[in-house]
């Protein structure tokens, strides 16, 4: 005779299937939620940003503890790519980690950006452990205000 773990649930259908969907995702380990990571991301990952502004878009991306010389950033057909690294510090046997929820090592993450996107322009700038990526659209795909003429 097996013994079978009792979930005290309420036998509302709608409360059964939100209880069999989390022991589905518990069982797999899965997000809920597809991530929005490129194709060689890592899981953990620098957090960043991509705004619209009406001439331009700017990615931002978190960075601390990172020095500017590890950092790599390039376009090609289309992709923006910043890859880097978190060095990390020298270990000690005199030390003991209680707890680390901090990330380290190489990371690389992946934007596929819009045509309207004009690459020759692209400036970055890092500040304060930010690393904040400019954008520019191109002069066709910027909005235009047209004047209305009364007759």
């Amino acid at each position: 005779m097996a013994l079978i773990r009792w979930y005290d649930r309420d036998l509302e259908p709608v409360g059964t299937f939100d209880w069999l969907q989390q022991q589905i995702n518990d069982l797999f380990d899965l997000p809920r939620f597809p991530e929005t990571q490129g194709l060689f991301d890592r899981r953990v990952s620098p957090a960043i940003d991509v705004i619209e502004h009406s001439d331009s878009f700017t990615v931002e991306c978190d960075l601390p503890g990172i020095d500017q010389k590890d950092i790599d950033i390039s376009i090609a057909s289309g992709v923006l790519t910043i890859k880097g690294e978190k060095k990390t510090e020298q270990k000690s046997d005199k030390r003991k980690v209680y707890k680390k929820e901090t990330w380290e090592g190489s990371f690389q993450r992946t934007i596929s950006l819009p045509s309207v996107v004009d690459s020759d322009k692209v400036e970055a700038s890092f500040t304060n452990g930010v690393l904040k990526i400019t954008l520019p659209k191109r002069e066709e795909a910027k909005t235009k205000r047209i004047e209305l003429k009364a007759k």
